[in-house]
């Protein structure tokens, strides 16, 4: 009796029998075993489940190895392959449109399928195991010894993770959502070993440019946290040719260089800027008050509030408190007003040797202001004094006399009849 219990379901003749067709019948199995090696086509009903029979000694798509599953679905579709005592390798495709999966299983039994996603193709092993029988991805784990893929490569199951080396000790790792984590502190390096990104501690990337780190970006490089420069004597030059730089000096401080460096702080706004020393018990600053517009140098950090000295528009100094001096106070050489008007505006203190009759006065006085002059008369010239200077007559007349003189003045207005007040000494040579 004839049988199709093999794999591929061909007529198994029996002893004796087929006489007159033998040879039409192994013909046939012929071709048949000729389909086997080739591939077919099935079109699925929108279905979740549907079942493919290889048809006993006849012609049919599925007994192809490369099966290619074609139509359209809206739902995950479930297809059983009989007989379920057959086993087989077959290459499966979902060419099905719809975005739907595919599911190959063997028997009516809860044996483990194999999931095809649309659009992908897969090797599948059926053990024929009867009811329960069990479809395998042949290539679930695959080894090869080199793998040329000539298009994308994707790994689609999450935490996919791709291992390096005989021993696997690098790997990186797929996580869902974020990324992709290179192991424990191995490197990804860049040319040679020497060029490398890694984390070389918990919680510390390091990148190493062996020489040189080329940054560049065509708006801005953003740190979002500290920066550090970590070398004693590190350097940061600023322009195209780092004309300007701060270097540190270790233990010491910054040093603002290049030719001319000047450092600007404000940029023309309406706004006070300062520079405020931040010390154990007290503050100080020196900043623009730019509602006054006066250079201001204080106590404390905010601009304008308990100042000690301010320097206004017109170079006018004011100090906010007592002055002093640890050492002596001095103004320089005398100015040398020999005509006897004195300009305050250019000093405290002069000389005056007289050349003819002289009028003792004084220009652009301040109040408050004070002063000496080292008076020389030098052969008996008339002395006189304007209105604004208040000396006594007799003193005034001694000047006459040839000799070397002390005067002292001190303005009590800005202007005005006898309001700059004269001492004259005794003759002193």
């Amino acid at each position: 009796m004839a049988s199709y219990v093999n794999n591929l379901r061909l007529l198994e003749i029996a002893q004796g029998a087929e006489s007159g067709t033998w040879g039409t019948k192994t013909n046939l199995n012929l071709e048949l075993i000729g389909e086997a090696l080739g591939f077919g086509t099935e079109a699925l009903s929108d279905a979740s489940t549907h079942t493919t029979t290889v048809l006993d000694g006849g012609a049919d798509p599925a007994r192809g190895i490369y099966q290619i599953y074609t139509g359209s679905l809206s739902q995950a579709c479930t297809i059983t392959i009989a007989p379920d005592d057959m086993k087989r390798v077959h290459i499966i495709k979902n060419g099905t449109s719809g975005s739907q999966n595919i599911l190959i299983k063997q028997g009516s039994g809860g044996g483990a399928a194999v999931t095809i996603p649309p659009g992908d193709t897969k090797v599948v092993s059926l053990d024929g195991g009867g009811s329960s029988a069990i479809v395998t991805d042949v290539f679930a784990s695959l080894s090869v010894v080199d793998l040329k893929v000539q298009d994308d490569l994707t790994l689609s199951s999450d935490s996919a993770v791709v291992t390096f080396g005989a021993d696997g000790d690098t790997t990186l790792t797929h996580t869902d959502g974020t990324g992709l984590t290179l192991n424990s502190t191995n490197k990804l390096t860049f040319g040679d070993a020497a060029s490398f990104i890694h984390q070389s501690a918990d919680g510390v990337l390091t990148v190493d440019g062996e020489a040189t780190i080329d940054l560049n970006a065509s708006t801005a490089v953003l740190v979002s946290h500290d920066l550090k420069l970590n070398s004693d004597g590190a350097i940061l030059g600023f322009g195209v040719d780092n004309e300007v730089t701060l270097t540190h000096v270790h233990n010491a401080g910054l040093i603002l260089g290049g030719t001319a460096p000047s450092l600007t702080i404000g940029d023309a706004g309406e706004e006070d800027t300062k520079l405020v020393f931040d010390g154990n018990a007290q503050d100080f600053y020196v900043g623009l008050d730019d509602s006054a517009d006066d250079l201001v140098i204080g106590k404390g950090s905010a601009v304008g509030t308990t100042p000690a000295l301010s320097i206004d528009e017109n170079l006018l100094v004011t100090i906010s408190d007592d002055i002093l001096v640890t050492d002596r106070a001095y103004g320089g050489a005398l100015e040398a007003e020999n005509d006897g008007s004195f300009n305050l505006a250019e000093g405290n203190d002069f000389s005056c040797t007289t050349a003819g009759s002289t009028e003792i006065t004084f220009t652009n006085a301040k109040a408050g202001q004070s002063g000496n002059i080292k008076f020389v008369q030098s052969g008996g010239h008339t002395v006189t004094a304007n209105a604004l200077v208040a000396i006594n007559a007799d003193a005034l007349s001694t000047l006459a006399t040839t000799g070397t003189y002390h005067l002292a003045y001190f303005c009590t207005a800005d202007s005005g009849n006898d309001t700059i007040l004269v001492s004259v000494s005794g003759i002193l040579t």
